[in-house]
């Protein structure tokens, strides 16, 4: 029988999101990144010479942020002025940069369990490019021991003979930004492939047997329409991937949208609004269940859950450690967060003078530790009380009564004995839910 918890004062109904207008909605740390403070650095070095917390696992992250075109609505560190020269300087600072870490008490001999090429567009890179990172990377923090590396791609650079040196090099999930399967659409947002290019990649990728494939959505882009949306859905049913991300479009400040919005003093977004964006990723999510896929988080459904599997996500919402390299990158190290330069020549310049490149810190308290593994872990739809009892000393029901009490009222939450669950409605919007979970002076702060 689930558990009520009754909270004396009268909880009013959640706010309505109408309008999509601009500012980050995706929760994807915590401490919210504007409290993470360049006089911190400090304390990152320190936790360098400290030696890895005994069983915490150890992921590595490396950022490549070149791109053919700036999509629309990205918000990410890119580049796409960047000459094949500029390039190779990038590459040489991010072994550099390795190199440094790899030395450090901190990383002491560990091997990843996990890897993650993120961007930017990392099949960008030529298969010289590539060949050269990776096997620089290899030579100082080898990982034929990884549950996972996983690497984002544009369909449109995928040629075949780098799809087969990304197999080769020993990538597990690939992961195709497919977005939308229109070439109007991807066209009025920015993207550089078209609607082929992502055949013809899926198909290559498919034969050459990459032990799983992720097709990344996102609901409501510019000139979204409810048949076009229908028919994504259906084409990506239609090629089985072995795994589906979704995302509800959002518009963050530093993006060509906002620009656009601010030049023409619109307050309002040229995309869905929110009723209509968590509308359609209900529908994918019915559609891919009757397919017999499973929804695993508040953006992922996977074909096979016995097989299919996001470490880099499960580890890093669980506190796992993650060296991160590359321009404006994030990492996370003996329980200090952290961000690199995030300009271009800034970060070389760090690096050429053999400096590590951090920009910004924070050393979050036990209690931000624990409110950050449980709102990311809560994006999963189910936590286990007896989890965070175990791992912080804290029983989450006691902790968080009042966000639990708010939650329950407004219809999103249920306690059924260990475990703590949001139900579907809850889950399509768990990010704005997810501050209920924050403490006071994080509520009303600028997240990024």
């Amino acid at each position: 029988m689930s558990e009520t918890i009754i909270d004396p004062a009268a909880h009013k109904p959640p706010p309505q999101d109408k309008e999509t207008t601009a500012g980050n909605y995706f929760v994807s740390n915590y401490p919210p990144f504007s409290f993470w403070k360049p006089e911190a650095v400090t304390e990152l070095f320190a936790a360098l010479e400290r030696p890895p917390r005994p069983g915490n696992p150890l992921g590595l992250y490396i950022h490549i942020p070149f791109c053919r075109k700036r999509c629309h609505f990205c918000y990410f560190k890119v580049y796409t002025d960047k000459n094949a020269a500029q390039i190779h300087g990038y590459i040489e600072a991010i072994l550099q940069e390795l190199k440094i870490y790899a030395a450090k008490p901190f990383v002491g001999g560990r091997k990843p369990n996990f890897v993650y090429f993120g961007g930017g567009t990392p099949s960008y890179l030529s298969v010289a490019q590539l060949e050269h990172l990776t096997n620089g990377i290899k030579a100082l923090l080898p990982w034929d021991e990884a549950e996972e590396v996983a690497f984002e791609a544009e369909p449109g650079t995928l040629t075949d003979q780098k799809l087969k040196a990304l197999r080769d090099i020993g990538v597990t999930r690939l992961s195709l930004g497919v977005e939308n399967f229109n070439d109007h659409i991807l066209e009025v947002n920015g993207r550089a492939h078209k609607s082929k290019e992502i055949d013809r990649a899926y198909a290559y990728a498919r034969e050459l047997g990459f032990p799983q494939i992720n097709i990344d959505l996102i609901a409501g882009m510019v000139e979204e329409t409810e048949e076009n949306w229908r028919d994504c859905v259906r084409k990506t049913i239609e090629r089985s991937p072995d795994s589906v991300t979704i995302y509800q479009m959002e518009v963050p400040f530093n993006t060509t949208i906002y620009k656009q919005m601010k030049a023409e003093g619109k307050l309002v977004a040229p995309v869905a609004d929110w009723e209509t964006k968590r509308r359609w990723v209900a529908y994918a999510f019915s559609e891919l269940e009757k397919a017999g896929y499973s929804v695993g988080s508040a953006y992922t459904a996977v074909r096979d859950k016995a097989k299919t599997k996001f470490v880099y996500r499960d580890r890093l919402w669980a506190g796992a450690d993650l060296l991160s390299l590359g321009v404006a990158s994030f990492g996370h190290i003996n329980g200090v967060h952290y961000q690199n330069e995030h300009n271009f020549e800034p970060y070389l310049q760090a690096v050429e003078a053999g400096r590590l490149p951090v920009y910004r810190a924070i050393s979050p308290t036990a209690e931000e530790l624990l409110i950050r593994e449980f709102v990311l872990q809560l994006k999963l739809g189910e936590v286990r009380r007896s989890y965070f009892q175990n791992k912080f000393g804290i029983d989450p029901r006691q902790r968080f009564a009042t966000a639990f009490a708010t939650l329950q009222d407004w219809g999103f939450l249920s306690i059924d004995g260990d475990a703590v669950r949001l139900n579907r409605e809850g889950l399509l919007e768990v990010d704005r839910l997810l501050h209920e979970f924050f403490l006071p002076q994080h509520k009303n702060a600028r997240y990024a």
